[in-house]
């Protein structure tokens, strides 16, 4: 916090030259956002971290995969608990991120109610639901990061340039947000642990590049969620005529 206190307090006295209101109160509320940031990062360190490396490591045992003493060799689609896991976890963890509530807020704020804000919290907890399972998915069977991401980024152009103007900058906000102080410690822990586990993977390599998935996938969850409601309304108008 200090960069942060330096830089306002900087610029308020040398370049604004003015006195800071309410310093008080400002100064209890850096107190504040320290002790916050110090329990948060001991939760972080406590349980997130170790809890999603544990869900990875007994998602991933031969013995519940395969239900047998045996070991085989295990395919993609033998994975399947990881990838609904991965969905869950992610949709349950955008759903309470407070930067994504905060975006929504305002967003049904400015656009006088136009933009529910269930409905955007729904849409952005969907895409970074899938582009968690995707980048399961992406670990299990060892393929480059790089042909998801430009195929995604190419989807995402080509969707701009069809859904309202409205939405578009909002939609690409949208990605940014849900990838915060909830989400990204979960979403984190996860990819090293299936990394970690799955045979032949690299933490290093492949454990990480699900939250660059997670995301992604908010933006076309977004702008398809205005592309359909904007389809939906022009249907209804059409019939009403």
């Amino acid at each position: 916090m200090l960069p942060i206190a330096l830089i306002i307090f900087g610029f308020q006295y040398l370049i604004l030259r003015k006195p800071i209101p309410n310093l008080k109160k400002i100064l209890t509320g850096f107190l504040l956002v320290i002790l916050g940031l110090g329990f948060f990062l001991e939760g972080l360190q406590a349980a997130l971290f170790p809890l999603g490396k544990l869900m990875a490591f007994q998602l991933t045992d031969p013995h519940f995969i395969t239900g047998e003493e045996a070991y085989r060799e295990l395919q993609w689609w033998d994975y399947y608990w990881v990838y609904l896991f991965a969905f869950a976890i992610s949709f349950s963890t955008a759903i309470a991120e407070p930067s994504l509530l905060a975006v929504a807020i305002k967003a049904n704020k400015v656009s006088a109610g136009a933009i529910s804000v269930w409905g955007l919290r729904i849409a952005v907890a969907i895409g970074a639901a899938s582009g968690t399972a995707l980048g399961a998915y992406r670990i299990v069977t060892g393929t480059p990061l790089y042909w998801y991401i430009i195929a995604g980024y190419i989807f995402v152009l080509i969707q701009t340039m069809f859904a309202p103007r409205m939405i578009i900058a909002l939609a690409y906000d949208s990605g940014g947000v849900t990838t915060s102080t909830v989400t990204v410690p979960l979403v984190a822990a996860l990819g090293l642990g299936l990394a970690t586990t799955v045979p032949g993977r690299n933490p290093l390599l492949d454990g990480f590049g699900m939250i660059a998935l997670t995301c992604l996938f908010p933006i076309v969850s977004v702008l398809a969620f205005a592309q359909l409601s904007e389809w939906k309304a022009g249907r209804a108008n059409k019939n009403s005529t």
